[in-house]
């Protein structure tokens, strides 16, 4: 049984919340954001290297651009009010496709820049009863770890194969063990947009990638998307719920809704695929699991303080400080702690989840020593401060 994220996040000083700020609006303190920042670099990076090319939309558009998309007509009760503004109604964006349809049509298209994949680890915003509101799990301002990829109907099988494949990745780097994956279908008495031949190509096509990567699934109706069929990678969290956590999903409906074309290889126009797809989803859903598997002891790579230094007098304080200023600038993220015994300090380190404390005596400064023990109590002999900060470096790579 895990613990709950939101005694954990509170406890640990990950994150709180004001009522001040108002209900499913939680601020992450500074320990949290150094950890979902962290997350969010190796995010970035791993896209860019796998053809991602990044942007920044506004979380505000027109109520037209939500209407045209689809949004307004299948989703405006989980969407906030719109706002006058000059004429004009704004709206908060309840997600980034509708923006990202418009990034693609912003400038012309060939079959030579396809697939292109554009990212965003974008705000969106969704109004979110006050009844399921809880810790980081439910909220109303969301930032997703976004993409959508356009590209040729021959394109699609090969690229929801790679994203399966890098959401793996992502998983593996983070902890994260799916509980399901779960194969989302249109369902009786919803809307829909697009055409039957559309529908049937995108839940063939996810089949398919399923079955060939010999993924088991559940298909479920009613789950889909209002534009097209997704695969849902579902997590369980402490009290046995599953959640959906990261998503692939195709769309014949936007590219028609916002009339996206590219000059395809014959010298005519053709109408590009949308695959949306998260990998690790919304930051804040994502730290609510990740808080309660690992029961806030972070792998290296993501913890807030990777190393507390510890001198074990005031002597050694010259020392301690001398390593944390080389730790910090060979990247690594450093507390100190001079206050109290040194048992006390080794216990509120581990207690802490920093996953090392470096501890400088009387033996280990004169001859710049350090003694490394990780947070479940194993003990590294001492070894030259440089040494040290190298092997947390190398350990400190997702």
């Amino acid at each position: 049984m895990h613990a709950d994220h939101r005694k954990l996040g509170r406890e640990l000083d990950l994150f709180d919340s004001d009522p001040l700020i108002g209900a499913g609006l939680p601020f992450w303190l500074p320990a949290g954001a150094a950890a979902r920042h962290a997350v969010e670099s190796y995010l970035h990076e791993l896209e860019r290297r796998h053809g991602y090319q990044h942007v920044y939309s506004p979380a505000l558009g027109k109520r037209q651009l939500f209407e045209k998309s689809g949004h307004w007509r299948n989703f405006a009760e989980d969407m906030f009010p719109p706002m006058a503004m000059g004429g004009d109604e704004l709206v908060l964006r309840p997600s980034q496709c509708p923006h990202h349809a418009l990034i693609y049509k912003s400038r012309g298209r060939s079959y030579r820049d396809l697939p292109l994949r554009i990212a965003e680890l974008g705000p969106m915003y969704r109004a979110e009863r006050s009844g399921v509101l809880g810790g980081l799990s439910r909220v109303r301002a969301i930032q997703l770890n976004d993409a959508h990829i356009f590209c040729a109907a021959e394109q699609a099988a090969a690229e929801v194969a790679d994203v399966l494949g890098l959401m793996r990745q992502v998983h593996a780097a983070l902890g994260i063990e799916p509980s399901s994956f779960q194969l989302s279908l249109r369902g009786e008495g919803k809307q829909y947009g697009g055409d039957e031949a559309g529908w049937a190509s995108a839940e063939a096509l996810l089949r398919e990638a399923l079955e060939v990567q010999g993924i088991p699934f559940q298909a479920v109706r009613g789950e889909a998307a209002f534009y097209g069929p997704k695969i849902d990678v579902q997590v369980a969290d402490s009290a046995g719920r599953e959640w959906s956590l990261a998503t692939v999903q195709i769309d014949y409906h936007q590219p028609e809704a916002f009339d996206l074309e590219y000059a395809d290889s014959s010298g005519g126009r053709s109408r590009p695929v949308m695959i949306h797809r998260s990998l690790a989803g919304s930051l804040e859903r994502l730290f609510a699991h990740l808080i309660e598997v690992h029961d806030g002891a972070f792998p290296l790579w993501y913890s807030p303080v990777q190393l507390a230094v510890l001198p074990v007098s005031e002597s050694e304080s010259p020392e301690a400080d001398a390593l944390a200023r080389e730790a910090i600038a060979a990247g690594l993220r450093v507390s100190v702690a001079h206050e109290g015994s040194i048992g006390a300090r080794i216990r509120e380190a581990a207690e802490s989840r920093i996953p090392y404390a470096g501890i400088i005596g009387k033996r280990e400064a004169p001859d710049g020593l350090v003694a490394l023990r990780h947070r479940d109590g194993r003990q590294v002999p001492a070894m030259p401060v440089a040494a040290a900060i190298r092997k947390l470096s190398e350990e400190a790579k997702p």
